[in-house]
């Protein structure tokens, strides 16, 4: 079993903010997949199917981006899954628009999800890290909480679009924890 977990911000204020790129992709995941309806638990929203014989759970936190941590453990907890069964699906500041990069452990940038998430469960989970550049590189008087919640120019959208495209069409080979061979 894996579960997926795309972090974001509940809330239609949050709809494709930047901070919200993880429900983007796990919303086109289940869209692609033909996963079944979300069912809202406690903490979190999650769907559940079967792909190539592999038991795949994602997740949208239901806790704000800040406490995600809190759903993470929670299914985790009730499905006895590892945290290296994990795939974290989230926003990075560090990498430009588009650019995306995966990884298993690590520091968390200062990124207030993965905080959590390791307060909680460690940091053994894989990370599929979609960048939205820092707002230093476009706008040095904008603070980052602003940024982060802000959109999408339609320029970026693009690109974010076609990236998440590109995770949702890779879906086995992440099921698989085949990151080496994944090619953004």
């Amino acid at each position: 079993m894996i579960i997926i977990a795309g972090l974001g911000n509940i809330g239609e204020e949050y709809k494709n903010t930047k901070h919200n790129i993880g429900f983007m992709t796990v919303d086109k995941i289940a869209d692609d997949y033909n996963f079944p309806e979300w069912k809202e638990k406690n903490k979190y929203l999650f769907t559940k199917t079967k792909i190539n014989d592999t038991d795949v759970i994602l997740l949208k936190p239901t806790t704000y981006m800040n406490l995600s941590g809190e759903a993470v453990q929670a299914i985790t907890t009730l499905y006895k899954i590892k945290p290296e069964d994990i795939i974290v699906i989230h926003d990075d500041l560090d990498l430009k628009t588009g650019v995306i990069k995966t990884k298993q452990g690590g520091g968390t940038g200062g990124h207030n999800g993965l905080k959590s998430i390791d307060s909680k469960i460690g940091n053994n989970y894989h990370r599929i890290r979609i960048g939205i550049s820092h707002p230093r590189d476009i706008n040095p008087n904008q603070d980052v909480a602003s940024y982060v919640l802000s959109k999408f120019s339609p320029e970026d959208m693009k690109k974010i679009t076609i990236q998440i495209e590109n995770i949702s069409k890779s879906l086995e080979k992440i099921i698989k924890k085949d990151f080496s061979s994944l090619k953004f």
